[in-house]
Parts: structure tokens; sequence; C-alpha cells
């Protein structure tokens, strides 16, 4: 079974003067794709909050293989990597969801902080587990693909 995927479809703003993406766009891809993720597995945002809890970006590497261009179906896929004590890793897969051409790979660290005093913290075990376990087979399409 896949991991979670997010499908974008790429809008004509997102684009540069070499009718590419402009490579900034991507963290915002991720960035999008990660928020999917985490409410696929912990619930909305706001409840996580209401935990108390809340996750920064400590950060973010990301490696191109091909361009991407207007109106393309990105696939995203998610997955967590290493998971630690207070820190997690989410892994993107990034793919041309028609022709299945790598574009790119991502990584993102977070570390967990208090949602009132932004301090590190330890990730509360449940979302730990959840964060393990992922949302495998998960597809949120804005693509309308």
């Amino acid at each position: 079974m896949k991991d979670f995927t997010h499908l974008l479809r790429v809008r004509y703003s997102e684009c540069d003067a070499q009718k590419i993406v402009f490579n900034g766009k991507y963290a915002e891809f991720v960035d999008i794709a990660a928020t999917e993720f985490t409410r696929a597995v912990w619930g909305h945002y706001n409840d996580i909050l209401a935990m108390g809890v809340d996750s920064q970006v400590v950060n973010l590497t990301i490696s191109w293989q091909a361009p991407s261009t207007f109106d393309d179906v990105l696939a995203i896929e998610v997955k967590a990597g290493h998971i630690g004590n207070s820190s997690y890793t989410l892994a993107f897969n990034i793919v041309n969801h028609v022709s299945g051409t790598q574009i790119a790979t991502a990584e993102i660290v977070y570390v967990m902080v208090s949602a009132t005093e932004f301090s590190k913290m330890s990730i509360p075990s449940d979302l730990k587990k959840k964060l393990i376990d992922g949302a495998p087979g998960v597809v949120v399409n804005h693509a309308g693909a």
C-alpha cells in the first residue's frame, strides 16, 4: 500500500520566467502536504493546539531531479522518518502523477513545542504512535484529478 499521498495541481502563478515551477514553491508544496498528512494522522490542527502542543520547522531540505510545469498534477507522498523524543522528521517523495517522473524529494524536521510558551517538549506518546502508524492509502486530492 502506498504512503499518504497529496495530489496538487501546479497553478500558472507558481511558474517562473523559465515556465517551470519556481524552486521556492516546493517548500509551500511540502508544507501543504505535511499539513494534510498531520490532519490525517492527528486530526484537526485546533485539536492539537487544545492539547497544548504544536510543532515548529527546524530544517527543510529539497533535492530536485526534474522540473514540473503549469497544470502538472504532482503526487506528494508523505511518511514519517526519524522520530525522537522532541523532534520528528517527515519525508516527501514528489512525482508527476500522470507520467510517474520523479520530480523531487524533501525532508522536514520539526520540534514539538508547547502551544503557549513555544518551548521544546517531548512528543506525547499517543501522537508519536500515530506518526509511526502514518496514513497509508489515504489520498487527499486538491488537484481535481
